[in-house]
């Protein structure tokens, strides 16, 4: 159910000119398709939806279907068939699956992102596209069904794409397929529920197996406990002692940064610039060597959408990478000192009192990750934390979910993102809502986790000008290194 289908009210957006007219912008379309769907007003009052209804399969068998959301990011689907439930969701954390046999786990890569845009996509109405970070772009005219539609492709502020068609006539939604088109919904049988337009027929597409879903029950803005989204209780465990892992994850510190320094890798980075609608502005490949001093990498530009740097750019990279090596040793130099004196730590730093005091951690549970054994919790902003340095108002404006292998210490994946805008410097700037970062290691050598994987999406504004990019970065080609051989170390072959 990777987008599970329902009402795409919720997030549609559309309206084309009727017969005979010419073709219109995205913005145009989600207007009409406000309009038609119960007008922004009531659009905007939405805070959660339930809906549930009969499935019929293609084999004969019955079930039962619900799909629930929840402002301002919660999301929930459940198909249960023969008895055996198949649930996916978003708790405005992490994602998660149940599979008909019983098996729970938490979400990663594309599956993952792809329910938080749903979860993103179905809260937001679609009333106020930019507010929500959102962006759209037709892409023409096309066939449902036999009929003309227009095509819309919606991006969400994680880059997660997904086409949502429209009639022309009725200006709402007909038909919608999620980034990749393994699975769509198709909508029909529209009616009024709660002042919005909700389709009473789905039709749902998923891979090579078809669901006829017809609703029986719609309520909006009934009471959804929270409970609903997380998850289920049978995977619940007793969290240990937050404070003293995360202490001793921060002591152990010192000896992982120096096991660190054993290695040297490959980094490919992919930086990609998004237009306001979603379209592509500008991507642009870099590949690095590094290698780790004090715990930091220190990485050499070697090639530029692959082709290998000229001789005075490989100069210039050698000066500012030697540059770089001497900051980070004047930096060690003084943290030592100050840890000689028994003074207070930068205000840079994040410690582990400040991450307890401006979170809340929930939802624990014991998963596999890479092969190994990890703790894997959510946590939110802490609502009764009151910040008063920038860094911990970063810390409290954060929601994500972290895995953590206890055994080794260290931190195995992270998922990050911001749950509201942080203002920098006044107005001048500020850092969007939705902006985040996902973080992977392997376990390398059966001795430390090392990066194998960084994304990033960043929604910003500096002065009066909007910027939008995401980053993909692959960690490869680990190998072992030593760092005292580093001034006879050139550019790799």
């Amino acid at each position: 159910m990777r987008t599970a289908p329902v009402l795409l009210l919720l997030l549609a957006w559309s309206e084309l000119h009727g017969a005979g007219a010419g073709p219109q912008d995205a913005g145009k379309i989600l207007e009409q398709y406000v309009k038609a769907a119960g007008g922004a007003v009531a659009l905007a009052k939405v805070q959660s939806l339930l809906i549930e209804g009969t499935v019929a399969g293609a084999d004969g068998r019955s079930g039962t279907y619900t799909f629930d959301v929840k402002a301002p990011n919660q999301y929930y689907t459940e198909l249960v068939m023969g008895g055996a439930a198949s649930i996916e969701a978003y708790n405005g954390k992490s994602a998660w699956r149940q599979d008909a046999t019983g098996q729970i786990s938490t979400l990663l890569g594309a599956a993952g992102m792809q329910l938080e845009a749903a979860a993103q996509y179905y809260n937001s109405r679609l009333v106020d596209v930019k507010k929500s970070k959102m962006g759209a772009v037709l892409i023409g005219h096309a066939q449902v069904r036999g009929k003309d539609a227009l095509q819309v492709e919606v991006t969400g502020s994680s880059g997660v794409k997904r086409q949502v068609f429209f009639d022309p006539e009725s200006h709402l939604i007909v038909k919608e397929s999620p980034a990749g088109g393994a699975d769509e919904a198709l909508y029909a049988d529209y009616r009024t529920a709660g002042g919005i337009q909700v389709p009473y027929q789905i039709e749902w597409k998923r891979g090579s197996v078809n669901y006829s879903i017809t609703v029986s029950k719609v309520a909006v803005n009934e009471p959804i406990a929270g409970h609903v989204f997380d998850f289920p209780k049978q995977s619940q465990v007793a969290l240990p002692d937050l404070k003293a892992l995360f202490k001793e994850i921060e002591q152990n510190q010192k000896v992982i940064d120096k096991i660190k320094e054993n290695y040297a890798g490959t980094r490919t980075e992919e930086q990609t610039q998004i237009e306001a609608n979603g379209t592509l502005k500008k991507r642009e490949v870099k590949e690095y060597s590094f290698f780790y001093l004090n715990g930091e990498e220190v990485s050499t530009l070697v090639k530029k959408d692959g082709k290998p740097l000229g001789p005075s750019e490989q100069q210039k990279e050698q000066d500012r990478v030697r540059k770089r090596v001497e900051e980070l040793q004047k930096k060690q130099a003084k943290k030592e000192k100050v840890e000689a004196e028994g003074k207070e730590k930068d205000d840079d730093n994040i410690s582990i009192d400040t991450v307890m005091r401006a979170c809340r951690f929930v939802n624990p549970r014991r998963e596999r990750f890479r092969g190994q054994d990890v703790l894997v919790f959510d946590f939110e902003p802490n609502p009764d934390f009151k910040p008063h340095k920038m860094i911990e108002k970063v810390v409290q404006k954060l929601a994500g979910v972290v895995w953590v292998d206890e055994k080794a210490h260290d931190v195995a994946r992270m998922e990050a993102w911001f749950v509201g805008d942080l203002k920098v410097g006044g107005f001048l700037a500020n850092v969007q809502k939705g902006s985040g970062v996902v973080i992977e290691q392997a376990f390398v050598n059966n001795e430390v986790w090392l990066p194998t994987y960084e994304e990033d999406h960043v929604g910003a504004r500096l002065l009066f000008k909007g910027i939008r990019e995401h980053d993909v970065t692959h960690y490869s080609d680990y190998r072992k290194f030593n760092v005292e051989t580093i001034s006879t170390i050139g550019n790799p072959k």
